[in-house]
């Protein structure tokens, strides 16, 4: 099955000389979550604009659905529902106006029942005749969520949708983004909250600098990338750290109850047997063994760093 969306090679600098996008490649899969992660100032917003056609192209191309974004402009635009960081919506029309107005600027036609259904799905449907302006940020944010789906599109992108959002409207949310995939549209999301993330996306991508510095199916950067952590907690208490298990790359905390290991999963399988061994012969007790697995955080922020 083709890529629903095809960025090749884009590069975009600004007239202040600021080279957001540098040979940008990415290929994104007909009804997955897709998430692109990237600090401050990476690209993000930026490359999501150029695919979406807000931001000028500079170099390169881009195709949504086998489609030019450039020469084929408004059948491209109207595949796409954009949420923006920024809550921009008029603020003396009603909810259910101006979600109905967006899905009409699509040339699609009223469709109240579906209207209806996307204001329940994000817990607007008691706001239907409330004005904008007397929304709360939270509110504000479902309501820029509706309008990016009024005209039922392929590809929604969402550009850090769980800004200023509260905890109980980020479940409904995500909920939705869930359906939204299985009756397969494409999500494309940004995002600083790096636990969504590993919860809902099917492949990572990662930014920097305007580059992309990786792309991954989680589960396979999860298992390639991801460390192991054994805490072990002894007796007595250590004052310093015997040189055999330095050795090993173990650390001395908790007040010298604590011995650190981080592993590989995939090294070698006598390893952990070795070290515990060494325990042992050191006259050093164990009360407890804990196991913990890296987070995607941890994964993304080794990434940045290096």
């Amino acid at each position: 099955m083709p890529e629903i969306i095809s960025v090749i090679d884009v590069s975009k600098t600004y007239a202040s000389g600021l080279r957001a996008l540098d040979h940008v490649n990415l290929e994104i899969h007909p009804g997955e979550i897709f998430a692109l992660l990237g600090p401050n100032g990476a690209g993000k917003t930026t490359l999501i604009g150029t695919i979406c056609g807000i931001v000028k192209l500079g170099e390169g191309s881009v195709k949504v659905a086998g489609l030019d974004i450039v020469a084929d402009y408004r059948s491209v635009r109207a595949l796409i529902g954009l949420v923006p960081q920024e809550l921009t919506t008029d603020a003396f029309e009603t909810v259910w106006a101006t979600v109905s107005f967006s899905r009409g600027l699509f040339g699609k036609a009223a469709d109240p029942a579906y209207i209806e259904k996307t204001l329940k799905a994000l817990s607007l449907w008691d706001k239907k005749n409330s004005k904008i302006m007397t929304l709360s940020g939270g509110m504000k944010r479902r309501v820029m969520i509706a309008k990016a789906l009024s005209h039922e599109p392929r590809v929604l992108f969402l550009d850090e949708p769980s800004a200023g959002v509260d905890v109980a409207l980020r479940i409904d949310m995500w909920q939705m983004v869930r359906e939204l995939r299985e009756s397969g549209v494409t999500i494309v999301l940004t995002t600083h909250y790096i636990e969504e993330a590993e919860d809902m996306a099917d492949r990572i991508g990662v930014i920097h600098h305007g580059k992309i510095i990786l792309v991954e199916d989680k589960v396979t950067l999860m298992r390639k990338l991801g460390k192991k952590r054994l805490t072990m907690r002894i007796e007595p208490a250590l004052t310093w750290l015997p040189p055999d298990l330095a050795a090993h790359g173990v650390t001395l905390s908790g007040d010298g109850t604590e011995l650190t290991y981080v592993y590989d999963p995939g090294g070698p399988r006598d390893a952990i047997p070795a070290l515990l061994e060494e325990l042992r012969g050191a006259g050093i007790g164990l009360k407890d063994l804990e196991t913990t697995q890296s987070s995607l955080e941890d994964i993304f922020v080794n990434l940045v760093r290096e």
